[in-house]
């Protein structure tokens, strides 16, 4: 079902025969060819565009001194992209637009000095171009609905296990960080809420009541939702050591009650009347991995990062299930770590869970439609029923209703992640991510 993530090799001409011999400069694997102006593997390559692409801030729970090899290069990604810019990688050689290939060919390595160094692994090299941007973006995009936000909004991207988030600021930021990945369209409506500012005369801040017709909409939403405790039991013994395979079988079935409940749900929509099977199963082929997610780390979260962390600390991984664990996956671990604590920090409502989720699901891209006007404007309605909600329950959060839509292009992205991340390494998966999650919150 899940298809492995294929690297794509880059084509380059090597002098003479002992280029097989040639080691990455940063972890010592075998190189593939000249990336980013050294000699590096491809590991190491995606890794550094990846880091520089997405506004990477990382921490070293040790040193800053660890040992990179092939089998440690994953265990402190600080130190990883730190000795990649000691040793020259050229960041001003990655194409802007994200894509494969390097900017200028003949780029080669550069010496930069340690000042700059430590701009760029703390994140404020970031902030100032993000800030260059939104104060300097384009005067074509000035009209209320792409205009930038006087407001900051946190970097999907940035990981949580740093000293602090990296913000990027305004819409001109946000588009560049998802400048490669696969945003739907009807996440086009996301340039209005940067229009959206404590001093923005579109958020009235006197106290205002919410329409009775989102009322009553939002309420058969939450009526549709089953919100009773998932019924998968994860209760183990003390002292008993869980295996990967059983682990990975109680993940199949907390999987499968999850998606049974969202089969139930479409059911119950207000709006299940007005859309033929046909799309509906269109919609819940192609949205099924993103509704599952949202609603593990909202509705079902004290379960999820309660009881199935307590059984994934029972699993302990082998040396080599660690070493062969995938850059796909360390990806998706950063990702959903600074997910659950967005959502943590905004501790979201049923109500506003079940608005997302109807959003999310009701997507008029999806091939194989046969109403895709029809669902462009039932997506809208509870868009705005949404943003008519927040704005009344919450005066005095008027960034709420933007950060909560900015988490469902990371949802969606996130989940088509997962698919790329081999079966046998999702039991370590969950286990890092539920560990780190359950630890930092028992911290505050």
């Amino acid at each position: 079902m899940f298809s492995r993530f294929l690297h794509t090799v880059s084509k380059v001409s090597v002098p003479d025969d002992r280029a097989e011999q040639r080691t990455c400069l940063i972890c010592g694997d075998r190189a593939t060819g000249l990336h980013y102006g050294i000699i590096s593997c491809e590991g190491c390559k995606g890794f550094f565009k990846r880091s520089i692409c997405n506004k990477r801030v990382y921490r070293c729970s040790r040193d800053k001194n660890c040992v990179m090899s092939r089998k440690q290069r994953n265990r402190c990604q600080y130190c990883r992209l730190l000795k990649c810019l000691q040793m020259g990688m050229n960041r001003k050689a990655i194409r802007e637009d994200g894509m494969p290939g390097g900017r200028n060919k003949s780029i080669g390595p550069v010496q930069i000095s340690e000042e700059e160094i430590e701009r760029i692994m703390s994140g404020q090299e970031f902030e100032e171009e993000a800030n260059h941007w939104s104060n300097h973006g384009d005067s074509d995009h000035s009209s209320p609905g792409n205009r930038a936000s006087e407001s900051n909004q946190p970097s999907p991207g940035s990981t949580l296990s740093s000293s602090r988030s990296v913000e990027l600021n305004g819409f001109m930021a946000f588009r560049e960080q998802y400048m490669g990945m696969s945003v739907p369209p009807h996440y086009q409506y996301i340039p209005h809420l940067f229009s959206y500012s404590t001093h923005s005369p579109l958020l009235p801040p006197q106290a205002r009541s919410l329409d009775p017709q989102s009322y009553s909409l939002i309420h058969q939403l939450v009526s549709a939702e089953d919100l009773e405790p998932l019924g998968t039991p994860m209760l183990i013994e003390d002292g008993y050591a869980v295996t990967q395979a059983e682990l990975f079988a109680l993940l199949c079935r907390l999987a499968d009650e999850l998606l049974f409940r969202q089969i139930a749900w479409i059911k119950k929509l207000p709006f299940f009347c007005e859309l033929s099977i046909k799309d509906y199963t269109c919609l819940l082929s192609s949205t099924w991995q993103e509704l599952i997610l949202l609603s593990s780390l909202t509705v079902y979260s004290k379960q999820i990062f309660g009881e199935l962390a307590d059984v994934t600390a029972k699993y302990s991984p082998s040396d080599e299930e660690l070493h062969r664990f995938s850059d796909e996956g360390m990806e998706v671990i950063e990702r959903l770590i600074y997910l659950y604590h967005k959502f943590h920090q905004l501790k979201v409502s049923n109500e506003e869970y079940a608005c997302m989720k109807a959003i999310n699901f009701l997507n008029q891209d999806i091939r194989g439609l046969t109403s895709a006007s029809q669902l462009e404007q039932l997506n809208k309605r509870y868009w705005y029923i949404c943003q008519d909600f927040t704005e009344y329950k919450y005066t005095h959060q008027p960034n709420r209703f933007p950060d909560l839509m900015m988490c469902l292009p990371e949802i969606r992205y996130i989940a088509g992640k997962m698919v790329n991340v081999p079966l046998e390494q999702l039991p370590l998966l969950f286990k890092v991510v539920l560990h780190s999650c359950k630890t930092s919150v028992s911290k505050e």
